[in-house]
């Protein structure tokens, strides 16, 4: 893990075994923010050899993910959705980038832009997170 890695990131992400799978890094997190990065491999791909836009969506939704539950309160996703804007292929690096639009007590929005390796633009997705009020428990 990365030293810039907010510690309720990392509990995550050790038990989110879908992004590890994706082979999701975490690049930078902190209160509100994330920025991952997945390289794309073979059995990422649909029928038309390009990469699957639910992995696109996924690696969003974990940003999404990770920048809302970094505020401390567990945070659950209640709608996204994803404009694609260019195709992904095997052996892209897809980096995804939030920005937190909105931090309320019980609501969250959040812009998730998905670039490739030459910074090109993939996705655009948009989550709005229900804050629970619960606190998430770090282990000391």
């Amino acid at each position: 893990m990365s030293k810039e890695t907010h510690p309720i990131t990392n509990k995550m992400l050790q038990s989110d075994a879908f992004s590890q799978w994706m082979g999701i890094k975490v690049l930078k997190s902190e209160p509100g923010y994330c920025k991952l990065s997945v390289k794309i491999r073979e059995e990422m791909t649909n029928g038309f050899g390009v990469c699957h836009g639910g992995v696109t969506f996924s690696l969003a939704d974990s940003a999404l993910a990770f920048a809302s539950n970094s505020r401390g309160s567990l945070s659950l996703a209640l709608e996204n959705n994803i404009n694609f804007t260019k195709k992904v292929n095997v052996g892209d690096e897809l980096t995804a980038e939030t920005e937190e639009l909105q931090n309320g007590r019980t609501i969250g929005v959040y812009k998730v832009r998905v670039s490739n390796q030459n910074t090109e633009l993939i996705a655009e997705f948009r989550g709005t997170v229900y804050r629970t009020g619960k606190q998430h428990e770090l282990d000391n």
